[in-house]
């Protein structure tokens, strides 16, 4: 039996955030938040299994959100959200059952590892408990725009997600609470007679409900991104006789190409190096061994997304990217725009966060005898702190 599992509820249309992608869909930091929402269950030591509860009609979006997770199949999601709750219980009922499990809005993308190991720990004692944030403004309620009451805020809580239980026991209060319509799981446990407590959620723990928090969210993840790292990359390539030159991602006619297992871009692959550098995670070689005849021509723009795919996978972003290329010809100056805009595609970027520029070396060295084309890069990401 699987321990504790996390169930990411994804199923809603986003009406009040409007536009013509769901929120959970949306980017954030370069990443979906819906990306964001299971990267933090799935990376958790306490979480043993993690799937989502999605919309059909949005599979392309979900498949594209969580591309290269490894998550099971997504569940249909029902007309409310306690009814997709309920069916990604029963889901997991016919599959990996678990002791525990945690469910999730994918609309908080800021969940942290503090608070689900806390949410965790309370399962221990009690057989539900739920990230909550205590109330500490005063509160009116109203009326025709004027006061009609203060509000005694001793003892108010906010609710937060994930909201985690025995699984047994909060599966048996969604059943028996079928068409009632409550607006979190906490409602459904307590209908069925179970204790369930409050555990301080991180005040960052947002919910995504309308654009605007989108800019919040951003802001705040911009003050926890302190975990700055930089990463520097170096490589050559010997020039042989051929008719075109791959260089940051662009195709120039020229009258010698790059030697390399691959398609030899030097300056993709030094700046692959660069940011596997920034994460002390090797170099390009032992990602993609030169030896191994997958890689034999293959566009050097795959491992560029791969380089990609492990920063996001880490909670970080790509800040800033320099290349420089060492070479006599060809000239950089007129595709340099080109390879800017190629670049950001690939890094998920925006073009003012790369640089691209050329120097020669006085027809000195290998460069400057054009044997071979050199290119240096350096990256720099940031992580949460």
């Amino acid at each position: 039996m699987t321990e504790c599992a996390a169930l990411i509820v994804a199923a809603g249309s986003g009406e009040r955030f409007g536009g013509s992608i769901p929120k959970q869909y949306q980017e954030l930091g370069g990443v979906s938040i819906l990306r964001r929402s299971v990267l933090a269950f799935l990376e958790h030591p306490h979480i043993d299994h993690v799937r989502v509860v999605i919309n059909p009609v949005h599979r392309d979006l979900y498949d594209c959100a969580v591309a290269d997770l490894g998550l099971p199949e997504p569940v249909t999601g029902g007309a409310t959200r306690q009814d997709s709750v309920r069916l990604g219980l029963e889901a997991f009922e016919q599959s990996a059952k678990p002791q525990f499990v945690m469910i999730h809005d994918a609309a908080r993308p800021l969940i942290d590892a503090a608070t689900i190991t806390a949410v965790r720990k309370a399962l221990n004692v009690e057989r539900g408990a739920i990230a909550a944030k205590p109330l500490v403004d005063t509160l009116k309620r109203g009326a025709d725009g004027r006061i009609q009451t203060t509000i005694d805020r001793t003892h108010l809580w906010q609710a937060h997600t994930p909201q985690a239980f025995h699984f047994d026991a909060i599966l048996a209060a969604h059943r028996a609470t079928i068409g009632a319509q409550m607006t979190d799981d906490a409602a459904v446990a307590e209908k069925a007679g179970l204790h369930v407590l409050l555990v301080p959620s991180n005040p960052d723990n947002m919910k995504i409900t309308n654009p605007d928090d989108l800019d919040r969210a951003a802001r705040l993840m911009g003050h926890n991104f302190n975990d700055i790292r930089t990463g520097m990359g170096f490589d050559v390539h010997r020039l042989i006789a051929g008719d075109m030159i791959h260089i940051c991602g662009v195709a120039i006619q020229h009258d010698h190409k790059l030697e390399g297992h691959s398609d030899a871009d030097v300056g993709l692959h030094a700046l692959v190096d660069a940011i596997l550098g920034a994460m002390s995670a090797g170099d390009i070689g032992q990602h993609f061994p030169p030896s191994d005849p997958q890689w034999k021509g293959k566009d050097s723009a795959h491992f560029v997304r791969h380089a990609v795919r492990m920063v996001s996978e880490r909670g970080g972003v790509i800040a800033h990217v320099d290349i420089t290329m060492m070479c006599e010809r060809p000239k950089i100056g007129p595709h340099r725009q080109a390879m800017i805009e190629r670049v950001a595609s690939l890094l998920e970027i925006t073009p003012d966060r790369v640089s691209i520029k050329a120097t020669t070396t006085e027809r000195l060295g290998f460069t400057g005898r054009e044997e071979g084309i050199a290119a240096q890069a350096v990256a720099t990401l940031r992580f949460p702190g």
